[in-house]
C-alpha cells in the first residue's frame, strides 16, 4: 500500500512539474529564412502574390501528389485563398489566405492547420544589388495551446529546413521567369 501511495505521489508530482514547466515555456515561436536572387522584386512578387504558382516552389507540394486543392477569392491580393486536404498525416488539411499586401514588397498570409491552430506567414521582398533579397517568416502563438508550448523551442528546427527548401525552389523559379534582355535591333547600313 505504501508503494502504491508513493507511486501516486510521484505521478502527481511529475504532472505538476510538467504543468509548471509548460507555463514557463515561450508562448510564441518565430521562424525566418532569407535568400538572394538575381530576379527583380516584381518577378518574385508575381510568384508569391496568390497561389497560382505556389506548388511550383512550395517545399510541401511533393510530399503528397494526391493532395486536393481548392481556390477561392481573387487570384491575387487580399482575399486570395487556397485550401488543401491530404490523407497523409505529415500534410494534413488546412487553408491559407492572403490577409495583407504591400504591392511589390510583401505578402502576408494567415495559415490554418486543421486541428492545430493558426499561424501568420510573411514573404518580404527587398531590392538588392543585382536582384532581390527575400525573407520568409512564420509566427505562431501558443496561447490556449498548452501542449504546443512544448514544441515552441523546436519550431525553428522543424520548419526552418522546409523554408530553406522553398526559398531555393523559389529562387530557381524566379530566375527562370526573369525577362530576357532584348538585343538591340540592327539597322542595315546603306
Amino acid at each position: 500500500m505504501k508503494l502504491l501511495k508513493a507511486l501516486l505521489y510521484a505521478v502527481v508530482g511529475l504532472v505538476g512539474l510538467l504543468l509548471l514547466a509548460g507555463f514557463l515555456l515561450p508562448k510564441s515561436a518565430h521562424v525566418e529564412r532569407s535568400m538572394s536572387t538575381t530576379a527583380k522584386p516584381d518577378v518574385v512578387y508575381g510568384l508569391v502574390d496568390g497561389f497560382g504558382h505556389f506548388n511550383e516552389w512550395s517545399p510541401w507540394a511533393d510530399l503528397d501528389p494526391q493532395t486536393r486543392y481548392s481556390y477561392s477569392g481573387p487570384p491575387t491580393g487580399v482575399g486570395a485563398r487556397m485550401e488543401w486536404t491530404s490523407e497523409k498525416p505529415g500534410v494534413g488539411s488546412g487553408s491559407q489566405e492572403i490577409v495583407a499586401v504591400e504591392p511589390g514588397r510583401s505578402v502576408t498570409t494567415k495559415l490554418v492547420f486543421t486541428g492545430q491552430g493558426e499561424s501568420t506567414s510573411n514573404m518580404l521582398i527587398m531590392p538588392s544589388a543585382g536582384g532581390s533579397r527575400v525573407t520568409w517568416s512564420l509566427d505562431t502563438s501558443f496561447e490556449g495551446n498548452f501542449l504546443g508550448r512544448y514544441f515552441g523551442p523546436f519550431f525553428d528546427r522543424m520548419v526552418g529546413p522546409d523554408y530553406e527548401k522553398g526559398l531555393a525552389r523559389l529562387k530557381v523559379l524566379a530566375e527562370s521567369q526573369a525577362p530576357a534582355t532584348a538585343a538591340p535591333a540592327l539597322t542595315p547600313t546603306p
